[in-house]
C-alpha cells in the first residue's frame, strides 16, 4: 500500500511508508503557470525533481516534497531556495539526510525555480 498525503497533511510515525521512490503528496496543478513559473519548472525537471519528485511531491528514500505547509513562504522564505542551492542543507525536518550544493544554476534559474513551486504551493492551498 502506497500512502499519500495532501499537501497540507504531515507525515506521522504511524503512517504506512510509501514505497521506495514513490510521491510522498498528492499535488493539485494549476491550471497554467506564469511565464516565469514555465521556466522554473523546466530547471527544476532537469536538476530537482530527480529528489524532490515530478512536481515536486517529494520522493521516498530521496527527498521532501517542497509542495507541504514545512516550504511555505512564512516559514522557508524564498531566500532559503537560493541558500540550501548554494550551500546545501542539513536534514533537519526530513529524515532524508543531507541535501548538497547544488551546481549549474544561476540565482535567476533558482528564482524561476522558487517561482514554480510558489505556485504549486498556492494551488494546493499553502500560501
Amino acid at each position: 500500500m502506497v500512502l499519500k498525503l495532501s499537501a497540507n497533511e504531515a507525515t506521522s510515525p504511524e503512517a504506512a511508508a510509501p514505497e521506495q521512490g514513490a510521491p510522498l503528496v498528492d499535488v493539485i496543478l494549476p491550471e497554467q503557470l506564469s511565464a516565469q513559473a514555465q521556466i522554473g519548472k523546466t530547471a527544476f525537471d532537469a536538476v530537482c525533481s530527480t529528489c524532490h519528485g515530478a512536481n515536486a511531491t517529494g520522493r521516498m528514500g530521496f527527498g521532501p516534497p517542497l509542495v507541504h505547509r514545512i516550504y511555505e513562504p512564512s516559514h522557508h522564505g524564498d531566500m532559503a531556495f537560493q541558500m540550501a542551492v548554494q550551500n546545501g542543507v542539513k536534514a533537519h525536518h526530513w529524515p532524508f539526510g543531507n541535501m548538497p550544493p547544488q551546481s549549474g544554476l544561476t540565482r535567476s534559474d533558482v528564482d524561476a525555480i522558487v517561482t514554480y513551486v510558489r505556485e504549486l504551493q498556492a494551488a494546493n492551498g499553502i500560501n
